[in-house]
């Protein structure tokens, strides 16, 4: 019985360890994510204006002028993975490893896709299948967490635009992570390339939004201008979304793994005084079995 007691007891402090390695986990994502958080609260509605007006001026070009808007029979996809370089982070990287081979499987079976990895486990994952690419970029782009700044994120994107504007890609797709609350993740797919003109759906608001625009100083000037930049603020945002959202779901997998560690301690501490009672009990048993009998 001494073993069985020895073994709970070693039992009881790897879990309290590993309680304890989690709850620190749990501090730094906290940390990090008020941060995040702040910085992708200040950029999205710039983001959300700035494509407004992208789709709208899109929409108003034709296809000489709107080389980003130009659509293409679906041959060549480019698919942008976003995730994170570490995981104890639930579903929130399988997500997006899984949204993609659906995509793959089922919109652009037809089509030649390759994959631009922005984060480790992503390019760990779509590595083996051999969609990878890096062609265009540098080196190593899902180290971009490493140095996540707009002017590394635009880089990317230039590349990106660079490549559809020669023909290369015919689509380019992000699927990411969008952050809305630290135990909620959106996993948004959204067409970067070509560039979508603003739908209206019969809403008044929307329906107002979709107006015509003065061109100052030229409509030359926008195309080369506010388009490109509105895109690599899209790739920027895409970014900054799903950084809050890894440290969003870490922090509530942290969170889960010390309660369940913890609840697992209580369980633990009750075996193990349990087995020590009747162990106690047992040897009472047999002193009172000896004396009896030795005084028999």
């Amino acid at each position: 019985m001494s073993g069985g007691l020895k073994e709970v007891r070693n039992r009881i402090v790897s879990v309290q360890s590993t309680s304890q390695i989690t709850q620190a986990m749990k501090m730094v994502s906290a940390a990090k994510l008020r941060r995040a958080q702040d910085a992708i609260v200040r950029m999205r509605p710039y983001a959300e204006k700035l494509q407004e007006i992208l789709s709208n001026v899109s929409s108003s070009l034709d296809s000489s002028e709107g080389v980003y808007s130009v659509q293409r029979e679906e041959k060549n996809v480019l698919m942008v993975a976003i995730t994170s370089n570490r995981g104890l982070c639930g579903g929130f990287n399988n997500n997006v490893i899984k949204r993609i081979n659906e995509l793959i499987a089922s919109d652009y079976s037809d089509a030649n896709v390759n994959v631009l990895a922005l984060g480790k486990k992503a390019n760990d994952a779509f590595s083996k299948l051999g969609l990878v690419t890096t062609e265009g970029f540098n080196d190593q782009p899902y180290l971009i967490y490493d140095d996540l700044t707009f002017g590394a994120s635009s880089e990317i994107a230039q590349a990106i635009m660079d490549q559809f504007v020669a023909g290369k890609y015919d689509k380019v797709v992000l699927v990411y992570n969008q952050f809305k609350n630290a135990a909620t993740q959106i996993l948004r797919t959204e067409q970067m390339l070509p560039v979508l003109p603003l739908e209206t759906t019969g809403d008044e608001e929307e329906v107002a939004s979709n107006n015509e625009y003065i061109f100052e100083p030229t409509r030359a000037d926008i195309i080369e201008r506010i388009i490109p930049n509105s895109l690599k603020v899209q790739l920027f945002k895409g970014l900054l979304d799903s950084y809050a959202s890894e440290h969003g779901a870490r922090m509530t997998a942290m969170h889960k793994a010390t309660d369940n560690a913890n609840d697992l301690v209580k369980e633990l501490k009750l075996s193990y005084n349990k087995a020590r009672q009747a162990a106690i009990t047992n040897e009472i048993l047999e002193i009172v079995g000896g004396a009896e009998a030795l005084n028999g």
